[in-house]
């Protein structure tokens, strides 16, 4: 599984990328309306669902802790927590540079747009309590608390231009979009997703070894004091 992990699957993300960009540029034909732009869709969509798919996993994570709590759980918490965190960036970012040619300005206060803002806000402010926060236990325990309050935001972010009047466009799907358009977008969706497990894998080791050092007891270390150790002029102290 490690080899599997670390070995294979970033190959195996790295062709689906290249794949996918070859399909995304030259195979798929432009958008009816929007053009060429329109071709930013086969990287901006899977990062926002790969965002939103890392963030659910730290809401899991952070239930699952307040229940049974677990050093693995709360690394896994974290990791998914910046990666979601890294993916949702760059899919507003990419967005924005979409929204430009299409809507004439970077951003807007869309219902879609702001509450993807308010939710990257969320989870900077998630990672920025695990940074100040010193004892591993109080940590863990906060985090997963506030992990819980800012998943509320993520089914927000996922039905808000269904809720409310948006400039964005509702979710797509085969039937809706030309089909020289889907085998593009799955292949990207796939690349993503082998991208963000090789991301989280990475992530969770370097977290879980954090912790683990964190509660680690120290060593003890040999005493200068001649009272406390046996030799010539000392005596041993017995309780």
């Amino acid at each position: 599984m490690g080899k599997l992990l670390h070995r294979v699957l970033p190959g195996v993300a790295v062709v689906l990328l290249v794949a996918g960009a070859y399909l995304g540029l030259f195979w798929a034909p432009p958008d009816r309306e929007m053009g060429d732009v329109q071709r930013i869709m086969y990287v901006h969509v899977p990062a926002v669902w790969m965002a939103l798919l890392a963030l659910t996993l730290n809401f899991c994570c952070s239930v699952t802790y307040l229940f049974k709590p677990s050093w693995k759980t709360d690394a896994m918490a974290e990791a998914s927590a910046e990666v979601g965190l890294l993916f949702g960036t760059v899919g507003v970012l990419l967005g924005s540079i979409w929204g430009r040619p299409t809507w004439g300005v970077y951003w807007t206060w869309d219902p879609r747009i702001t509450t993807a803002a308010i939710m990257l806000v969320a989870y900077v402010g998630y990672l920025a309590l695990r940074r100040f926060v010193e004892d591993p236990e109080k940590r863990a325990v906060w985090s997963a608390v506030v992990g819980i309050i800012a998943a509320v935001d993520v089914p927000i972010v996922w039905f808000s231009v269904r809720w409310w009047r948006s400039l964005h466009q509702v979710q797509s799907s085969p039937k809706t979009v030309d089909p020289l358009m889907v085998l593009p977008l799955r292949v990207s969706a796939f690349a993503f997703l082998a991208l963000m497990i090789v991301f989280l894998a990475r992530r969770y080791l370097i977290a879980l070894a954090e912790r683990n050092a964190e509660v680690a007891l120290p060593e003890a270390l040999p005493s200068d004091d001649p009272a406390t150790r046996g030799g010539s002029g000392a005596s041993k102290v017995v309780a």
